[in-house]
């Protein structure tokens, strides 16, 4: 009886050392190198700074709304369609006539919060502006989508690059790519990067750092570059009532005037250029 034991024990060494191989064999193979490397790629202290920054903003946030005068917070939420956007127009119309400068430091400080952490919703925020302040809220638009891509600029800076390399890494080499053949003419492509949806704004917010774009162009192409798309949705803003969708926004005829402008703003640039030269 002691032979078919010891068999039987052995049959199981050699199973468990064959398991041992197979498995370092997964590892070593492509496929497993590759699940090992789409690990999420932030370090400790860049999350850690991540939530620092983000605790800071929020705190800001939290304390500003504690100055706003009272109201029906429960009707107060972030719109994530064209009905909600109409209901909270009617809910707060009201409110912003009869505390103006307190809405719009509230509505400011929660635009850029949303733009600085790529929280979906601002194109609600550029409608709410229309509908509310009328072409007037063009410049608010501007100001905010501005000062917010310029928080998500600084805050990529500081832990961005192993996340968009992570999230975009075709994208990512194509953008660098193109930033490198144009150097000499760099405000010039951001400029029709922004005024035309050739690359999305998050993305270019979030690599721009890494592609080492010098924060003055960043913040004059997109200054510029945003007030044709923030024209166009603060206009339908003022007639919300006949917008059905957020797509009807950007229609091929839109689209194609963007891209019109944008050719026509790169060649102007580049005369004035040459003039001054």
């Amino acid at each position: 009886m002691a032979a078919p034991r010891n068999v039987s024990r052995d049959e199981e060494s050699a199973a468990v050392a064959l398991l041992n191989n197979s498995s370092k064999e997964d590892d070593d193979s492509p496929t497993g190198k590759r699940f090992k490397s789409e690990r999420f790629p932030v370090s400790r202290w860049e999350l850690a700074a991540f939530l620092g920054v983000f605790l800071i903003f929020s705190t800001g946030l939290f304390c500003i709304y504690l100055t706003m005068p009272a109201t029906e917070y429960g009707k107060l939420k972030i719109p994530r369609s064209v009905s909600d956007l109409r209901l909270l127009k009617d809910n707060i119309a009201t409110y912003a006539k009869d505390y103006p400068t307190q809405f719009i430091l509230g509505y400011c400080s929660t635009y850029i919060f949303m733009q600085t952490f790529m929280i979906p919703g601002t194109i609600f925020m550029s409608l709410l502006a229309g509908a509310l302040f009328g072409v007037k809220g063009l410049f608010l638009v501007v100001f905010n989508a501005t000062a917010g891509a310029c928080s998500c600029f600084f805050l990529s800076k500081l832990i961005g690059r192993p996340l968009v390399s992570w999230l975009w890494p075709d994208k990512l080499r194509f953008f660098q790519a193109e930033i490198a053949k144009r150097r000499d003419k760099l405000l010039n492509y951001m400029l029709f990067l922004r005024i035309t949806p050739t690359l999305p704004n998050l993305f270019i917010n979030l690599a721009s750092p890494i592609v080492d774009i010098p924060f003055h162009v960043f913040f004059s192409a997109t200054f510029i570059g945003l007030i044709p798309a923030s024209y166009i949705t603060v206009k339908a803003g003022l007639a919300l009532g006949d917008l059905r969708s957020v797509k009807d926004l950007y229609d091929f005829k839109t689209l194609s005037v963007l891209f019109l402008i944008g050719h026509y703003i790169k060649i102007s640039v580049e005369y004035v250029k040459v003039v001054l030269i």
